[in-house]
């Protein structure tokens, strides 16, 4: 009996800690930070589309003979290093993504960022669930079968499906595995 508890005690620690980590994506791959080819300036653009950032990822940024620089959107759009949010030199860095939203870097060496060495990474806000009005269901005439009237959700059930984040799938899952631990125990208990 004591093993068993024992089981259902790890089976529990591992399905409370099985939550999405957070994740490390190195800036341009293998060509890390410095400026593009002349004929890909928007590198960095679709580097930052292929990647879905969250918060609690971080950005390694690798480069020689340059810097970065965390800037606000205008000094972005005009490739401004005079008055950066923060500035990086040492050739590798991290900058941790802590709140949803856009984030801007550009480098800090001379016609660089006007030449595509520029950043634009949208951090994604948790997900959840948007709630759907409960389905209405039609009286149906006598001697027919009910039919379900269509709801008034602005919601398809694709844009749900859309919506639920495999983090939420990853908790429910979780709770689920919680109950049905607390539940043998509690059966064995008795």
């Amino acid at each position: 009996m004591a093993s068993l508890v024992f089981s259902c005690y790890i089976i529990f620690l591992v399905s409370v800690t099985t939550v999405q980590s957070a994740r490390q994506f190195h800036v341009g791959d293998h060509l890390g930070w410095r400026q593009p080819d002349q004929n890909n300036t928007a590198f960095y653009t679709q580097w930052a589309q292929r990647n879905r950032f969250q918060i609690g990822d971080s950005l390694v940024f690798e480069y020689e003979n340059d810097s970065v620089l965390s800037v606000e959107k205008f000094d972005y759009f005009n490739c401004d290093t005079n008055d950066p949010i923060t500035t990086f030199t040492n050739g590798k860095s991290t900058f941790n993504l802590d709140k949803s939203g856009p984030f801007y870097f550009i480098s800090g060496t001379d016609d660089h960022c006007s030449h595509g060495q520029k950043l634009l990474v949208e951090v994604m806000a948790p997900h959840s669930i948007p709630a759907s009005p409960p389905t209405t269901i039609a009286v149906p005439p006598e001697g027919s079968s009910p039919i379900m009237a269509p709801s008034d959700s602005p919601y398809s059930s694709d844009t749900v499906d859309q919506a639920t984040s495999s983090s939420t799938m990853v908790l429910a899952s979780s709770f689920l595995s919680t109950l049905v631990t607390f539940g043998i125990v509690m059966m064995l208990g008795l």
